[in-house]
């Protein structure tokens, strides 16, 4: 009963050390919560409704979602990022993937050096490589296409891939590998049947990262995708802030952040777990 006693209180003293990172972090959060849920309100109200404190007193406003779809084309804008952030998460997995797994699992002269390449990538900003790639890509006239700016956010981004999933294919047990080729299996085969398979926890998390990575992107958006027909949700919001100082539709506006804002937020809601999983497991295996 005394041990009992006794570990009662070392767990509340414990609790207590940790009381100033929960106000801190309740702090946080209380103001995340009623920023975002400002913003919300403000996107279904009216302009003089917003400016006069008095949100939501004429009813629900669900055509400010209309007219910033249509009339400010962030419908159009929606739809690019969408393209632009599944594309670059497939063709970053199908260059990531069979990279990492050789850096993981095959011994060859210069692997230390192709792995501290790709490290020492991840540390170079990509606002450094705006310039000499529109250079680049104007000398080529590859600029004002959607295949450019996909290309680029897959170049930019493969080498965290590979960094990320190292640790996934170095956790996985040899004897698959040499069970396939029991069975038959080429190289290539036994990755892409077997491994590529097993390493799904870190695939979808990585997935998940860079498409919040992609979806948020603006610099190189901003240069890249120079039409309208082009804009990804980041650069048509600016567009959208610019035409607000004109028009006066700020309710249109934060329903324009609403727009922006929500895939990440639902990707976050309905996926923590599995990138926290995703996360710690190749952490634990690296």
């Amino acid at each position: 009963m005394m041990k009992r006693k006794g570990s009662v209180k070392s767990e509340v003293k414990k609790q207590i050390r940790f009381l100033p990172g929960y106000a801190l972090l309740f702090i946080w959060l209380f103001f995340t919560v009623v920023m975002i849920g400002w913003i919300f309100l403000a996107s279904l109200s009216e302009t003089r409704e917003i400016f006069g404190n008095e949100l939501l007193k004429s009813g629900l406003h669900f055509e400010n979602y209309a007219n910033v779809l249509k009339k400010h084309k962030m419908g159009t804008y929606f739809l690019n990022s969408v393209i632009y952030s599944i594309s670059g998460c497939i063709g970053i997995v199908l260059v990531a993937a069979p990279a990492a797994y050789v850096l993981a699992r095959v011994s060859f002269k210069g692997k230390n050096a192709v792995n501290n390449i790709f490290v020492v990538s991840m540390s170079i900003p990509s606002v450094m490589l705006i310039l000499p790639l529109f250079k680049m890509a104007t000398s080529m006239h590859l600029i004002g296409s959607r295949w450019t700016l996909i290309f680029l956010y897959i170049c930019v981004n493969v080498p965290f891939g590979v960094f990320f999933l190292i640790g996934f294919f170095a956790g996985l047990p040899k004897a698959l590998e040499e069970a396939a080729q029991i069975d038959g299996c080429t190289p290539d085969q036994a990755f892409w049947k077997i491994m590529f398979p097993l390493a799904q926890p870190g695939i979808v998390t990585l997935c998940i990262f860079n498409f919040i990575t992609i979806w948020n992107e603006y610099f190189m958006a901003l240069i890249f995708a120079n039409k309208t027909e082009l804009r990804t949700v980041s650069t048509g919001l600016q567009a959208i802030v610019q035409a607000m100082k004109y028009s006066g539709d700020w309710a249109g506006l934060f329903a324009g952040v609403i727009i922006v804002f929500l895939p990440t937020f639902l990707l976050y809601i309905f996926l923590s777990r599995r990138i926290i999983a995703g996360v710690t497991g190749g952490a634990v295996k690296g």
